[in-house]
């Protein structure tokens, strides 16, 4: 799926590992219903709660030109006890 950009590893993000959570960045465009299905049929694991915010953007000067880059959405995904998702592929 292209909206799911990559999982988060942030200081934060890794404290919501112990209760669970799991945080990825993904398209703006993404609903949670999508994400929820998305995320139950490819990892076989079931989602109890999702929260989803938008990046604050970050204004910049590119040349002549004032704008924004584009804007993604995070989601916080909460898996039902005893389910898990491997962040890291094992080698």
């Amino acid at each position: 799926m292209d909206e799911v950009k990559y999982p988060v590893l942030t200081e934060k993000s890794i404290r919501l590992l112990e209760r669970n959570q799991y945080t990825f960045n993904v398209d703006s465009q993404l609903n949670k219903t999508k994400m929820k299905n998305w995320i139950e049929h490819f990892f076989d694991v079931k989602v109890i709660a999702m929260n989803s915010y938008r990046l604050p953007e970050k204004g910049g000067k590119r040349g002549s030109m004032i704008g924004h880059p584009i804007r993604c959405k995070r989601m916080i995904i909460t898996l039902k006890p005893g389910d898990s998702i491997p962040l890291f592929s094992e080698q």
